[in-house]
């Protein structure tokens, strides 16, 4: 009998979801992640999950894993010292970048723009130039190249980046530069990243920025997964690690450390990847995301059982070329520490996190500041007589730290603790109905035509005012909200992408000359698979395409299917143009369309896991399911008394009115008053308005 595990890496724990393949029996864990080294949290979980289940840990066969490795690395400014080599005369690639200032207009005044990944003094010049058409102007001259290659050598380079002007068009000359590197054995064991490989499309800096990037965390990343496959196969055998991409896909352990730029979202992407398997079943394709943790907010939105895909990834203020589930982060999450500056005397919540350690103050493992945990434990939410966090008995909540934490800011606002604990709610939850915003608004969708489903450790706490807030019903609190990341992990299947630039006007290509660079783009892209030994048979391909009006400088990225492309030409590719350019910006236009680029996408069958269901029950739910009739909470500005359910004793059917608590050993789901929630077969809690 062989097991299939699941484990995503956040912030504030490390959640992990264990599978039988054959029977879909599934166990979930939950253990503080481990900053300093990752992997240390993993293998407490699976000591955890493992003894749960009472399972061999050498019985597990796969390993689907998400991790923020990759993304933690840039956004704390540890990775590897890079060295950069690109066409003479383009050395300031890096430097001049697209002369773009966050902020709005006056965004200048207070913006401090960070250092390059590879600093000026590490980068060189290639004295060579192809043309945008891929012709030859000016071989590569390598004697001066090799001198410069031993100064970079000499300054301790620990990556090494080679992006040139149009390789896109033609690699030719950024292969030369490795054959040379590698040949002459000028920087051995150093990992050499090359434009025409990690990105080859068209616009210089961002091929740059995204191929540095690559550079950047791929030693770090590469030393993590070998670490983490060496204790896997010390406690099991013939195990497969794949990691998790930013556009929910998975990769092979080898093409993770090859192209970790690929990762940088792999975090997020599994929550989203969850979230549509166990919404789906449920009957729910269309809906937006929320996945709130101990640090941060991931938001996206999904149409038709299909994420929305982004062409850029971005971490902290570095935004590379990479697909990605479009997701969009901010600073809340249940470590959030609330202070009042002195300047304004108005309350913030956030960025700054408690994070793992030392946590919230009601943790009592050290932390002291006020977050939004806290704020949560003094309002009753998170009833700290009944809460056993991660479902260790041995770890309570101590509600008089919350109150103790809060005191500080109710004093500067001249309120209460719990007005003060109110507040700190009301303020989170605007911050991140303005990411939901983002990707429903913004993109042209109303957000009334979407469920809302809430998910991570502090998701379920805050999903029903996020409901009232965007008029999305119904809010789905799925079972195991904590580990959905984990779930997302474990039910998504590999994949790859080939991409190329192809610019051309629809008047000068045809559809002939079109759908044979999409079939030779898919055989590229197949090649991961056939290395995985995935089966011809269980594989589907979908296409991809960036295009324009001629003249605009920006791209909308068109998805469409290959039989139309053959049937109705080119057409069938602007005509779905026009209706996206006409839902973004209100209007479409009479124009010539230009293709820019061109991408296929080929993917594995993903596993076939039905959700588990629950018992049925009528719609009064049972008295066992009752921890509490007479809890005290503050909501709408009053005290109230509220009931507190056991989620394992709920039964399809059951109607939970507000206000109400709902407690199981990952995540706490509140129900405002005005408001009720039914269990569905599946057991997810579906919340509505009363009435």
């Amino acid at each position: 009998m062989s097991y299939r595990l699941g484990v995503d890496v956040g912030g504030t724990f490390t959640d992990l979801l264990l599978i039988n393949e054959k029977t879909g029996t599934m166990w979930t864990a939950k253990v503080p992640s481990t900053p300093e080294d990752s992997s240390i949290g993993v293998f407490n979980g699976i000591n955890r999950v493992c003894k749960n289940a009472k399972v061999d840990p050498s019985k597990i066969t796969s390993v689907m894993h998400g991790t923020t490795v990759a993304t933690n690395t840039i956004l704390t400014g540890t990775g590897a010292k890079v060295g950069l080599i690109t066409t003479k005369g383009y050395r300031q690639v890096l430097q001049i970048a697209r002369s773009f200032v966050p902020g709005g207009l006056g965004g200048w005044v207070i913006y401090n723009k960070s250092e390059p990944l590879a600093p000026l003094s590490l980068t060189m010049e290639a004295d060579e130039r192809i043309s945008a058409k891929g012709e030859v102007l000016s071989k590569l001259k390598v004697g001066q190249l090799a001198k410069d290659i031993k100064a970079l050598r000499d300054k301790g380079v620990e990556a090494v980046t080679v992006s040139l002007i149009n390789s896109f068009a033609n690699d030719k000359h950024e292969k030369e530069i490795r054959k040379v590197i590698r040949n002459k054995k000028l920087l051995p064991k150093i990992p050499v990243s090359l434009s025409s490989e990690v990105v080859p499309e068209m616009q210089e800096y961002e091929r740059t920025i995204t191929t540095v990037a690559n550079s950047y965390v791929r030693p770090k990343v590469a030393e993590y997964v070998k670490n983490l496959q060496n204790g896997l196969k010390r406690r099991m055998k013939n195990v497969k690690l794949r990691i998790l991409r930013s556009d929910g896909g998975l990769a092979s352990a080898k093409a993770s450390s090859d192209s970790p730029v690929n990762l940088l979202m792999s975090g997020p992407a599994g929550g989203v990847s969850g979230a549509i398997w166990i919404a789906k079943q449920a009957g729910f394709e269309n809906l937006m995301t929320f996945d709130m943790g101990g640090t941060s907010t991931d938001v996206s939105l999904v149409k038709n059982g299909v994420a929305e895909q982004s062409r850029e990834t971005s971490v902290g203020d570095v935004t590379v070329r990479a697909s990605s589930v479009d997701v969009r982060t901010v600073g809340a999450g249940g470590g959030s520490i609330a202070h009042v500056p002195e300047l304004t005397g108005a309350l913030r919540v956030g960025p700054q996190s408690a994070g793992a350690a030392p946590g919230p103050a009601s943790y009592d493992k050290g932390g002291t500041e006020p977050t939004v945990t806290d704020a949560n434990v003094v309002l009753g939410y998170i009833p700290s007589e009944h809460v056993a966090l991660g479902g260790d008995k041995d770890w309570k909540i101590r509600k008089d730290l919350a109150e103790e934490s809060i005191k500080p800011v109710a004093k500067a606002l001249g309120l209460s603790v719990k007005q003060a604990a109110a507040g700190i709610i009301d303020i989170v939850n605007e911050n991140m109905y303005g990411a939901l915003r983002l990707v429903s608004v913004e993109k042209g969708y109303d957000p009334r035509d979407f469920a809302l489903i809430g998910f991570g450790g502090a998701g379920p706490l805050h999903a029903n005012a996020l409901g009232k807030l965007t008029n999305s019903w119904p809010v789905i609190i799925p079972p195991g909200p904590g580990v959905l990341c984990a779930y997302g992990d474990v039910t998504t299947n590999i994949q790859d992408e080939s991409s190329m630039s192809f610019i051309r006007r629809f008047s000068q290509t045809d559809k002939k000359e079109v759908v044979k660079i999409f079939e030779d783009l898919a055989k590229k892209a197949s090649k991961t698979l056939d290395a995985e030994g995935v089966s011809k048979s269980k594989r589907t391909t979908s296409y991809q395409v960036d295009l324009r009006y001629l003249g605009q400088g920006l791209t909308i990225n068109v998805d469409f299917e290959i039989a139309d492309l053959k049937k109705k030409g080119l057409d069938a590719i602007g005509d779905k143009f026009d209706e996206l350019h006409k839902q973004l910006f209100t209007f479409s236009l009479d124009e010539e369309k230009e293709l820019v680029n061109l991408r296929a996408v080929v993917k594995d069958q993903a596993l076939s896991l039905k959700a588990p269901s629950v018992k049925k029950g009528s719609a009064k739910p049972s008295k066992e399911s009752i921890i509490s009739d007479d809890a005290k909470v503050y909501m709408d500005g009053k005290n109230q008394k509220a009931t507190i359910y056991d989620r394992a004793k709920l039964k399809s059917g059951n109607v939970i009115n507000g206000p109400a608590i709902v407690m199981e050993m990952d995540s706490t789901t509140v129900i405002l008053s005005k408001h009720k929630g039914k269990v569905d077969k599946y057991g997810n809690i579906l919340i509505t308005p009363q009435g």
